[in-house]
């Protein structure tokens, strides 16, 4: 890098969304940004779908989703996007599967899922997607792990996840799937385990130090990263209240173990349901919830090799519950939540010869 903390760093702000939404689901595909569903103004799920394309910084409207959704996951396969899984109008979990045809302009339904869901994990690779546990009709964490096949459009059943559990995080590295946190109902969960796509085995890995809700994760250079977050009390303690941490919690993948870093290298500020990601060796937090009475503009990066803590510039709209999308040098940061539903479309993006 030729620029150290937040001089490496920049926000680039796009036209704002026609659509006020939250918990919308994002994909880039071909120089454009796809925005789809979520809950908007009345606080229902949106069958509004737009896209921003990122030359000429114009939005389109385009078809609307035939199902209305929000929190669902999306895949980008080659020009379609697939829409899974998310909960509908009437607060049900979802089982319907669509693909959004880039170059037609319409969308088709696809094989759904074989137990409705929302809270799905999804990844993919060599055409093929994942799709990870969830939260069933009945509300109860699902552990079930599917692949969809495109060519045969259906969905084949695989080895079970060990911790059943929607709303996890997940990472590819590798030939194997990392699924970390998550949560059972109200609880968060703080299994770690990895599914070895060329054997079809499960491995448990040593469970997260500490039990946190809307905690941010990221994997960079061999580490995986789990920060901040809502610290819950533990069994015992009748007294305590959940309240906002900076917590920092670091898994070498290659020595298998978490270490959790000194008060010196936590985050400068406490936050929990905030966008983080990896940019230029760097891990960034950005805005969420803290013990301020509005959402956070306070954005920190973690140099990896300077092991410290910078301040970056702050969000140029506060927000909480944002949709993010990395996408080579730009962390999106879409959506969310700042006052009410947010239209705002930002980037945190690497300087040019950074």
């Amino acid at each position: 890098m030729s620029a150290g903390g937040g001089r490496a760093f920049a926000w680039q702000v796009f036209p704002p969304m026609p659509t006020c939404r939250v918990y919308g689901t994002v994909a880039h595909q071909d120089g454009h940004l796809l925005v789809l569903g979520g809950c908007g103004q009345a606080g229902l799920p949106l069958d509004t779908a737009e896209t921003l394309d990122m030359a000429s910084h114009t939005w389109l409207a385009l078809a609307p989703l035939p199902t209305a959704r929000a929190g669902a996951a999306a895949v980008v396969l080659g020009k379609q996007v697939l829409v899974v899984g998310g909960v509908d109008e009437v607060q049900s979990p979802v089982a319907a599967v669509e693909a959004f045809l880039m170059d037609e302009g319409r969308w088709e339904h696809r094989a759904t899922l074989p137990q409705a869901a929302m809270g799905v994990a999804t990844v993919e690779r060599d055409g093929m997607v994942y799709a990870l546990g969830g939260m069933g009709p009945d509300t109860a964490p699902q552990a079930q792990v599917r692949v969809y096949e495109p060519r045969r459009d259906c969905w084949l059943s695989l080895p079970s996840m060990p911790t059943p559990c929607y709303g996890a995080s997940t990472f590819l590295h590798g030939n194997k799937i990392y699924v970390l946190g998550g949560r059972q109902g109200k609880l968060p969960v703080t299994a770690f385990e990895a599914f070895d796509l060329e054997t079809c085995t499960w491995t448990r890995h040593p469970s997260l130090p500490s039990r946190r809700a809307f905690a941010g994760c990221a994997m960079a250079e061999g580490s995986v990263f789990s920060l901040g977050g809502l610290q819950q009390p533990g069994p015992h303690n009748f007294y305590s209240r959940p309240h906002f941490v900076n917590t920092v919690e670091m898994f070498d993948l290659e020595h298998g173990s978490w270490t959790k870093l000194p008060r010196s290298l936590r985050m400068r500020d406490k936050r929990a349901d905030f966008v983080v990601g990896s940019l230029g060796g760097h891990i960034v937090a950005i805005g969420g919830l803290g013990n301020q009475p509005c959402p956070l503009g306070s954005v920190e990066s973690f140099s990896l090799a300077r092991r410290r803590w910078e301040a970056l510039p702050a969000m140029p709209t506060a927000r909480c519950s944002c949709s993010s999308l990395q996408a080579g040098p730009r962390l999106f940061v879409i959506g969310g939540v700042a006052q009410g539903p947010s239209q705002a479309v930002e980037a945190l993006c690497l300087r040019d010869g950074v």
